[in-house]
């Protein structure tokens, strides 16, 4: 009850009203500036890479007595729990790394953090928690059953990098497929002007960097492995593995398809592009149909009760005062 009473006063409101009002305006400023400062980040990021995978094949040859190699590891404290615990046995495998890259994040430093919040995530939230239960909270349960409360908490909290991983990879998934036609269509008349596939690959990486700077970085990597990498079927498959859609996917194979049979690769990308169209159209058109059926709780909470008022709230005032 106390609670409700602080909430209700005006004091309350108005000062929460004006923290909003304050935040919004703070953030309506900061995400011109922040998205300029990702643009530049992500390019740097891809200029790096492209100079990491031409040293890549010497890196993994030259190897000190020890036998280990010369690529660096991330350091810092994340790192020496990691070695100490040993959790690269227990978390670190193909799938892990493939839904890392997934979420567009590379490199040793995004695997250790993984594998680091996996052990710290639980015992975080379990502190938290019991915390929260015992000295914060005014809760009448036993210390036993708040105790079993923070501990299902903290056992939530082993799965939280997962989820976090997971919404990372559907968001960018789902930025990449609202782009990905558009791109096509743009690979295509590139190609089809006489462009190699490296240089179309290039070019279509900065003229989709306005409307997904995800997959200008995906195209960007897949322009850097079919420079450097000693077959261009694998740079292929990379960009259909780093991404994960089934459209994505159809057209590294048919790319692979048309390198190893000789076909034209305009074909190949004019028929893909026409598909990865009419998938994104038919998602469109199965979102609007699931829209009605949405609507109808919302309008017979809201909308009918307001309808009734208004039909009904003259008679009803004309009965009452006659």
């Amino acid at each position: 009850m106390e609670f409700i009473d602080l909430v209700m006063r005006p004091q309350f409101v108005i000062t929460f009203l004006a923290a909003i009002s304050a935040f919004a305006t703070v953030l309506t400023i900061a995400l011109p500036i922040m998205s300029n400062d990702r643009i530049n980040q992500r390019m740097k990021v891809m200029a790096t890479e492209r100079d990491r995978m031409r040293a890549q094949r010497i890196a993994d040859l030259a190897t000190d007595p020890q036998g280990n190699t010369l690529r660096k590891t991330p350091k810092g404290y994340m790192q020496q729990v990691v070695d100490r615990l040993n959790l690269r046995k227990h978390f670190d495998s193909e799938e892990v790394r493939a839904h890392l890259k997934m979420a567009g994040l590379r490199g040793q430093a995004p695997l250790v953090t993984y594998m680091f919040f996996r052990i710290a995530m639980p015992i975080i939230l379990f502190a938290a928690a019991l915390v929260y239960l015992l000295f914060i909270g005014t809760f009448s349960y036993p210390p036993i059953v708040k105790f079993g409360i923070a501990l299902s908490i903290g056992f939530v909290g082993f799965y939280a990098p997962n989820v976090f991983v997971h919404n990372m990879v559907v968001k960018r998934q789902q930025a990449i497929k609202q782009a990905f036609p558009d791109a096509l269509d743009m690979l295509l008349i590139c190609v089809q002007s006489g462009m190699s596939v490296e240089a179309a690959f290039g070019k279509v990486s900065k003229e989709v960097m306005s409307s997904s700077l995800e997959l200008a970085e995906e195209f960007s990597l897949t322009t850097a492995e079919l420079s450097y990498l000693p077959e261009r079927r694998q740079a292929f498959e990379n960009l259909g593995k780093r991404i994960g859609l089934a459209g994505v996917k159809a057209v590294a194979t048919s790319l692979i398809q048309a390198e190893r049979y000789g076909t034209p690769v305009s074909q190949a990308l004019r028929v893909m592009a026409k598909e990865n169209r009419n998938i994104r159209m038919s998602e469109a058109e199965q979102k609007a149909a699931a829209l009605p059926p949405k609507l109808t709780v919302p309008m017979i909470l809201f909308f009918l009760p307001v309808l009734f008022v208004v039909i009904l709230g003259p008679a009803a005032i004309t009965i009452w005062f006659s």
